[in-house]
């Protein structure tokens, strides 16, 4: 792998290592703190597709994709309160979402990088986080999907509740799911901040 590449690998392995350590901690009742970590994959994506392009940016993702699956086999083998600490469903939802989703994010940026600087960082990640969470959620927690794992029970995400609290009455993932997409749309604002920094920074060391 090019050397140029290496501190967005080593960045995107950092992000991926840190969120499958703490999805263990819960925040509040609807999040864990992982959920605040994982969205600035997106931001290391983006960064790297803007200085070096899309095919670069594919490679970082395959890196950070690796490292996920490392993480969840070394998760596996670890025994919790109720078993692996990442299950299989877990294993898979996250290795699938995370694929799927870097990628769809290259590909947005890559087709409007001509475009007003902030609108690529912005839209890709609000537009990908659709797939990411929806694929997570759906093959971690569904019940619609418990063939994939019969010997896990998923019953206590499928409890049905209030949306958040407040709405109407769904099962527990869709919560879970509604709220981890709404941290993914604030942290693709924030993120616009370094984004814009990196960008001048490059800008200015080029000049």
């Amino acid at each position: 792998m090019d050397k140029k590449l290496l501190p967005a690998v080593m960045a995107m392995a950092a992000i991926v290592v840190a969120s499958n350590i703490l999805v263990q901690f819960l925040f509040g009742q609807w999040l864990t703190w992982g959920a605040f970590t994982y969205p600035f994959a997106f931001l290391v994506n983006e960064l790297t597709n803007r200085f070096y392009g899309a095919p670069a940016a594919r490679k970082v993702v395959v890196a950070g994709f690796i490292t996920g699956i490392i993480c969840s086999l070394i998760g596996s083998q670890i025994q919790g309160e109720f078993g692996p600490l990442v299950s299989f469903r877990v294993a898979l939802g996250s290795g699938a979402a995370f694929l799927a989703s870097q990628l769809m994010d290259v590909t947005i940026f890559d087709r409007m990088r001509r475009d007003a600087w902030w609108k690529p960082p912005l839209i890709s990640p609000i537009v990908s986080s659709v797939l990411d969470t929806g694929l997570f959620f759906s093959i971690a927690f569904a019940a619609q999907l418990s063939f994939l794992d019969p010997a896990n029970d998923v019953a206590w995400a499928n409890e049905a509740i209030p949306l958040l609290g407040v709405g109407p009455v769904l099962p527990l993932w869709i919560s879970l799911a509604s709220a981890d997409y709404l941290v993914k749309l604030l942290i693709a604002f924030v993120a616009l901040m370094p984004f814009r920094l990196f960008i001048r920074r490059k800008l200015t060391r080029v000049a």
